[in-house]
């Protein structure tokens, strides 16, 4: 049996089991807690607190990369997947993650670039959800 390291740990189990790019950036965030420390048990028994910290702030970074450089119509589609993976509409789902935009950044990403690259995105795939609503109550 070989071992994984921790970010192989994070990437091939944690996050595979959560759906979509924007799912696993929602995941995430909600892993790090107030003192800005991620908290992850299996991942802290498993690898120890300090590898467990690096790995998961190196996937929170790689996932935020992610989201940024993908083309609005693959966020999209990911946005569907990753709202039906937590069972919440897509519009609410993407209001949802507006509401939490300071904690989708990893601690080193809180540049005024990503900040509001991100939030752009996030305004945008809104907007597509609401001008989907209208279009599917229009033709109701």
């Amino acid at each position: 049996m070989t071992l994984k390291s921790a970010l192989q740990d994070v990437k091939e189990t944690t996050l595979a089991a959560v759906a979509g790019l924007l799912g696993k950036l929602g995941y995430l965030a909600s892993l790090r807690r107030s003192h800005g420390r991620y908290e992850h048990w299996g991942m802290e028994t498993v690898h120890g607190a300090e590898s467990s910290e690096r790995a998961l702030s190196a996937a929170h970074a790689e996932v935020v990369t992610g989201v940024l450089r993908m083309p609005l119509v693959s966020l999209e589609q990911d946005l569907e997947e990753s709202s039906r993976g937590s069972g919440v509409a897509a519009g609410v789902y993407v209001e949802q993650l507006q509401s939490r935009l300071p904690d989708l950044l990893p601690s080193g990403r809180k540049d005024a670039p990503s900040v509001t690259h991100l939030n752009s995105v996030l305004a945008a795939l809104s907007s597509l959800q609401e001008a989907r609503g209208r279009a599917t109550r229009s033709t109701s």
